[in-house]
């Protein structure tokens, strides 16, 4: 008897001290952490799709009919103002030129001896003049045909990048106007975007202040490119479809990695005083609500809905829903319901958002 007794106490010290091990266990698997939301003066960029373009961008074509004899370029090759691009056969501009000039010469020498007989009173003064005009003529005629025969070398009319050849090759015929391929200075490029009519009222009155703000530009590659730019333009009306109005910005583009055609996100700076800034990671989603838990003197968590004004790296700038005082649950968050009691580790809001930021980085 005495001995099923001794067992009995046994199996309940067992029971009860694997039941506490289990509980210290599952209190140490749940670490509950908090923060409080911190307050401060705050740079935030608005994100707007852009489109960009060179400052100069223009398609070269031919000026003359005629047979393709020298292609002196390839796509995408970097060329100097003044260098030989195309050549068209000069062979037919060639003879004109010659003809012209041989019919110059001998305008030159009627015009002389009709001035030698007028000067002896021998013609009238009337077919002098018409002599003359016809000299005129003669060497107009000379410098269109030296006119056409330059066209026929078709060269860069400024520094820039050759573009896509149009289906040009070697021996084809060219009519006069055929587009042969663009050339795009992409020393600075024009970066436009639009900006809705609340947004742009906020950058006007800002404008105020900082008059020189400059912006940033977000490649499609999600990488920051390394220039700032400035805006240097607005347009003068708004689009009654959209109501947006739209923007230039000017970049610099020394080593040639933008280029005409391409595509981006216009990050525009805009201050805000006194945001009120909480981790990313406090918040949880109902319903396409965002809301955190909150915890109350007694150490009791409610969950609050909270409104976002935007959203940064790691963090939410909230609007409403929660004060500078309140202490937000960061970790832990699904392991708990309205109403539950918990133990908790405060740390600082910056301590967290770090910690964050060095696993982003892992």
């Amino acid at each position: 008897m005495k001995t099923s007794s001794l067992l009995f106490c046994f199996a309940v010290l067992f029971l009860a001290g694997c039941k506490q091990n289990e509980q210290h266990k599952q209190e140490e698997a749940t670490k509950f952490i908090v923060t409080t939301p911190q307050q401060k003066d705050t740079l935030i960029y608005q994100e707007y799709v852009s489109q960009i373009h060179s400052i100069q961008h223009i398609e070269l074509r031919a000026l003359e009919k005629g047979y393709l004899e020298k292609i002196y370029v390839d796509e995408g090759q970097p060329v100097k103002k003044g260098q030989l691009l195309f050549q068209i056969m000069p062979v037919i501009y060639q003879a004109e030129t010659k003809i012209s000039q041989a019919e110059l010469s001998a305008a030159e020498i009627e015009f002389q001896n009709t001035k030698a007989l007028a000067d002896s009173q021998i013609v009238s003064k009337n077919e002098l003049a018409m002599a003359k005009a016809k000299l005129q003529k003669a060497r107009a005629d000379l410098d269109l045909s030296k006119a056409h025969l330059g066209f026929t070398q078709i060269r860069a009319p400024f520094d820039g990048i050759i573009g896509k050849f149009n289906d040009v090759r070697l021996g084809s015929l060219l009519d006069e106007g055929e587009l042969l391929t663009t050339l795009s200075d992409n020393n600075k490029v024009w970066v436009y975007f639009n900006v809705p009519e609340a947004e742009y009222l906020n950058y006007a009155a800002q404008r105020k202040t900082d008059p020189h703000a400059s912006v940033k530009l977000q490649l499609a590659n999600n990488a920051l490119y390394d220039q700032d730019g400035v805006i240097e333009t607005i347009e003068a009306d708004f689009n009654n479809e959209t109501g947006n109005i739209a923007f230039r910005a000017t970049f610099a583009n020394p080593y040639r990695i933008l280029r005409h055609g391409e595509t981006g996100n216009i990050l525009m700076p805009t201050p805000l005083k006194n945001a009120l800034l909480i981790p990313q990671k406090a918040t949880f989603e109902i319903l396409d609500k965002k809301y955190v838990y909150v915890v109350d003197a007694s150490n009791k968590v409610a969950a609050r809905e909270i409104s976002i004004q935007q959203e940064i790296p790691h963090i939410y700038v909230v609007s409403s829903g929660v004060q500078p005082t309140d202490k937000i649950l960061v970790e832990g968050i699904r392991k708990v319901k309205n109403g539950d009691t918990i133990h908790y580790e405060q740390q600082s809001f910056d301590a967290i958002i770090r910690e964050l930021q060095k696993l982003k980085a892992e």
